[in-house]
């Protein structure tokens, strides 16, 4: 394993333990804004993920891309889902 491949995992792995420590702290209300407000993030890495499967670099790199674009997909769709269900709460009932 070169520096590259190894720098690289220490930085997936550090990111992902970050990650982790940080939503488990984040308080259950907050959820829902934190996501709407990450959608944009989330996009972003979809359109990377785009980038990744149809850069032709492999059958692993492809297949790995796609894991990724129906990953990110799923969560740009939930986040979409979870801040529309977020915003119904908040609007007034009409009276008949």
């Amino acid at each position: 394993m070169g520096l590259t491949a190894f720098l690289q995992l220490y930085v997936f792995l550090l990111a992902g333990f970050l990650g982790y420590q940080i939503i488990t702290r984040v308080p259950a209300l907050l959820h829902t804004p934190l996501m709407s407000a990450t959608n944009a993030i989330s996009g972003i890495s979809l359109v990377g993920s785009l980038v990744a499967a149809g850069a032709e670099r492999g059958a692993l790199s492809t297949l790995l891309g796609l894991v990724a674009v129906i990953s990110a997909t799923i969560n740009v769709v939930g986040g979409f889902m979870i801040t529309d269900r977020m915003l119904k709460m908040f609007k007034r009932q009409e009276k008949k």
